[in-house]
């Protein structure tokens, strides 16, 4: 990278933090999908979801999204404290 200008340099380390970031949330969704499923699917795959399933995977998305909004509020709440 050094035979780029500054801003060149710039843009292209944005361009790649994003890229890891975007890495990172579809990694932590595959894994969030498999624990869930994992969880709550103990029948053989159907047309439906068996008795209880469909409500058991509604609150594990719940439950994911929640907590994901928590860390997110408490690493924006962290990063405020120390500007």
């Amino acid at each position: 990278m050094s035979g780029l200008a500054d801003a060149d340099q710039k843009e292209l380390q944005t361009f790649l933090d994003a890229e890891q970031a975007k890495a990172r949330v579809q990694s932590s969704i595959h894994t969030f999908t498999d624990r869930c499923w994992d969880q709550c699917i103990k029948s053989s795959i159907g047309s439906s979801f068996g008795r209880g399933e469909e409500a058991c995977l509604s609150n594990c998305v719940e439950r994911f999204l929640d907590t994901s909004l928590f860390i997110v509020n408490k690493l924006q709440e962290q990063r405020g404290q120390m500007s």
